[in-house]
């Protein structure tokens, strides 16, 4: 799912305003997530503290070109200055981990008092716990790019091994005011796969039809419907779905239930040849 958000914007500071125009959600309280534990990901320290470290035992590779915009969401009616859409609105959702603002202050009181969860404040351990304690994808951790411009980050990630590039860039996001505001995920930059349908930030109902192109051999996609509230997912497809070729299209329809959050992450997922998960990518939707 890629974001489509001008570059320019998304680098400047008044990307400030994001925060703090959320969805209402009953998501999971800020507890109930932990930090990746894989030894391999980078120990880079949050960025109020000091400088991030490169992983010692990442081959860093080119984060994906096609981070630029072909069909932005339209802004809304409180975006910041700079037509950048809020954390909440249609433009940008919030996945993960939290699903409101008044989470996010929950955490940041928690912190400032004592010290809690500092993982929050490093956008590659956010990252790397999405999608190893989210998606459930336990063989991705490594940190193979890094970019990160005032509120906003990309970080790519990948599996175990040299054999395997990398499998998405994650797309962040500061979700709340000031230095120590939490990395909030709000999607994934896409090139040779993409999850185009249903549309970021539409209204989902199930069953659900998810969509888009891939390109690559013998692929075979898994999709499933996520909600921060649940450890396992809403619904699964068929395994699996196959694919290949050129930019080629593809579709599966999956059912699901419990939905309770006001934001649900679809992620479709293939691999096989040298990893389990090599490459993913995410899109959201609501549920009012």
């Amino acid at each position: 799912m890629t974001i489509r958000l001008p570059f320019r914007l998304l680098a400047a500071a008044s990307v400030a305003a994001l925060a703090l125009t959320g969805c209402d959600g009953s998501g999971a309280s800020p507890d109930a997530s932990a930090p990746p534990t894989a030894t391999s990901a980078s120990t880079a320290t949050p960025a109020a503290a000091s400088p991030a470290a490169s992983p010692p035992d990442a081959s860093p590779s080119p984060a994906p070109s096609g981070t630029g915009p072909s069909s932005p969401a339209p802004p809304s009616a409180t975006a910041d200055p700079g037509g950048v859409p809020p954390l909440g609105s249609r433009g940008l959702q919030p996945l993960w981990p939290f699903t409101t603002p008044a989470q996010a202050e929950e955490w940041q009181r928690a912190y400032r008092s004592g010290g809690h969860q500092p993982w929050h404040l490093d956008a590659e351990h956010t990252a790397l716990a999405f999608t190893r304690d989210y998606l459930g994808f336990t063989e991705i951790d490594r940190i193979t790019s890094r970019r990160i411009s005032g509120r906003d980050a990309r970080i790519g990630v990948a599996p175990t091994g040299p054999e395997g590039g990398t499998a998405a860039v994650i797309h962040l996001v500061r979700y709340g005011a000031g230095p120590d505001a939490p990395w909030e995920v709000v999607g994934t930059d896409d090139t040779t796969f993409s999850l185009t349908t249903p549309a970021y930030g539409s209204v989902a109902r199930s069953p659900l039809t998810a969509g888009g192109r891939i390109t690559g051999v013998d692929e075979s996609i898994a999709v499933q419907v996520r909600q921060p509230s649940s450890e396992t997912p809403l619904g699964t497809s068929p395994c699996c779905t196959p694919g290949g070729g050129t930019d080629q299209p593809w579709s599966v329809t999956v059912p699901y239930s419990g939905a309770r959050d006001a934001v649900l992450t679809v992620v479709a997922s293939t691999g096989g040849h040298v990893a389990t998960v090599e490459r993913f990518t995410v899109t959201a939707v609501r549920t009012r």
